[in-house]
């Protein structure tokens, strides 16, 4: 049977409240690194309309219920034809995305920039819940979980008798490391809507195939 804890005042103040402002501070300075090393240049034009006719595109797709039928044929093949639609890139034209990358210095350098200012923080304020808070129960959820978030709610915690609904320090910063995204958006504005998950994923792979 699960245990119930009580927990003290002074984890809170001690643990939770700083690991929490700690998050914060060091994603709002992490926008901020990141901007100044960012390599201001003229946009390319081509790239813009490329990227303005996906947008129309996407948007199309959405709202293809609200529109008749035959409406969204005929856009469709606006985009999709083959002679001179918009989306239709002929063979032997389509641009590697990686080649593109690796012949531009300047953009391959801001992408090691990017990387840089995600991976580094990471590390050291990881090192630094690891050594300081390693072992902390630090919060309650309040609504019981099954088993199976056990491992993601009480790492560092080898304890099967604990409440899963405890969370420990550990899993307290991976909490705010991927869930801070609405509020640096409220902080930072849209601009910096996009969360540590999806840069990792970015990392994976370059762009995508303009040919498909």
């Amino acid at each position: 049977m699960a245990e119930d804890l009580v927990l003290d005042t002074a984890i809170r103040d001690w643990v939770l409240v700083p690991l929490s402002v700690v998050m914060v501070l060091i994603g709002v300075l992490r926008y901020f690194v990141s901007k100044l090393m960012r390599s201001h240049q003229a946009p390319d034009l081509k790239v813009v309309k490329e990227g303005q006719v996906i947008l129309r595109a996407r948007n199309l797709r959405a709202a293809a219920g609200f529109i008749p039928a035959k409406s969204f044929r005929s856009r469709k093949t606006y985009f999709t034809n083959e002679e001179n639609g918009l989306l239709h890139v002929p063979k032997g034209q389509a641009q590697n995305a990686q080649a593109q990358m690796f012949s531009d210095p300047n953009l391959a350098m801001d992408m090691m920039k990017k990387n840089l200012s995600m991976i580094i923080p990471q590390t050291l304020t990881f090192a630094w819940v690891n050594f300081f808070f390693s072992g902390f129960v630090a919060a309650k959820i309040p609504f019981p979980l099954t088993q199976r978030f056990r491992g993601m709610l009480q790492n560092g915690i080898d304890l099967s008798t604990v409440d899963v609904s405890y969370v420990s320090s550990r899993s307290w910063y991976f909490l705010n490391l991927f869930g801070l995204r609405g509020l640096f958006s409220l902080i930072l504005g849209e601009e910096n809507a996009m969360d540590d998950t999806q840069r990792m994923m970015q990392m994976s792979g370059f762009g995508f195939d303009p040919s498909r």
